[in-house]
């Protein structure tokens, strides 16, 4: 009966997406032709708001954030890359609601084919590459990294690459650490554990509360790429053990 209800909830909430997408994409496109930058961004993506409120109400997903001291110290310091797990959309959507300065996604250029949503994201300040094409990729991260942080926008990189399910961890990639280290910004790591309420490919969403942990930053300057990478991935795997400590006994049990 329980996962009755779940469905018939998360049912209501993907219906929800649905209708509220089209018609604030559709005035995201238009509002793009007069604004642009940081005006343009907190209005598209108010759209994101909505969706994380509707996964709460409708849902019962709520959230609850440790660390707030250094998401505050970040603030003060101007730029910064963001380093999260990446276990579900739920990160995805919430981020750009949850931080102080516009985010600077970098993904697949795959996502701006996607109707509605992509096409308004692709009005945005973000970095979409090509990954068939890694030095190329690379030299578009770094330049428009450069650039966006500039003008006051964080820079925030899934180091796992694509979500990871529910007591596993990926492999952490040093793109985030090497725009870092080239750039001599610090980074924030996050940790995050969504899946229990939002699971990776799936709109079957429980209620519960996801627990994010922001990490004290971590200097760049005079870093190695990967030795940077290995510190960040070494503190967001601990922590994920410790907001979620029966996810990970199940996985070593089974294993």
């Amino acid at each position: 009966m329980q996962k009755v209800v779940w469905s018939i909830r998360s049912f209501v909430f993907v219906f929800w997406m649905a209708v509220t997408v089209v018609p604030w994409a559709v005035m995201s496109i238009i509002a793009s032709v007069f604004i642009r930058g940081t005006p343009l961004y907190w209005l598209t993506t108010y759209w994101l708001r909505l969706v994380i409120w509707g996964a709460r109400v409708i849902c019962g997903v709520r959230w609850r954030i440790v660390g707030i001291e250094n998401l505050n110290a970040a603030d003060r310091s101007g730029a910064v890359i963001l380093l999260p797990k990446h276990q579900s959309t739920w990160e995805t959507f919430a981020f750009p609601g949850l931080m102080p300065h516009p985010l600077c996604y970098v993904f697949k250029r795959e996502l701006l084919l996607i109707p509605f949503f992509g096409w308004a994201m692709a009005r945005l300040d973000m970095i979409h590459i090509d990954r068939s094409k890694r030095s190329e990729a690379w030299a578009r991260v770094a330049e428009q990294g450069r650039q966006h942080m500039a003008h006051g926008n964080w820079v925030i990189m899934f180091p796992e690459g694509t979500r990871t399910p529910r007591g596993s961890q990926g492999i952490y990639k040093s793109g985030g650490t090497r725009l870092a280290v080239a750039t001599g910004t610090p980074v924030l790591p996050i940790a995050v554990a969504s899946a229990r309420c939002w699971p990776r490919k799936s709109f079957m969403l429980r209620p519960g509360v996801i627990d994010v942990s922001i990490g004290s930053m971590i200097a760049s300057v005079g870093r190695e790429p990967d030795e940077l990478m290995r510190e960040v991935e070494a503190w967001i795997e601990g922590e994920m053990r410790r907001l979620d400590p029966q996810a990970y006994a199940v996985a070593a049990s089974s294993s």
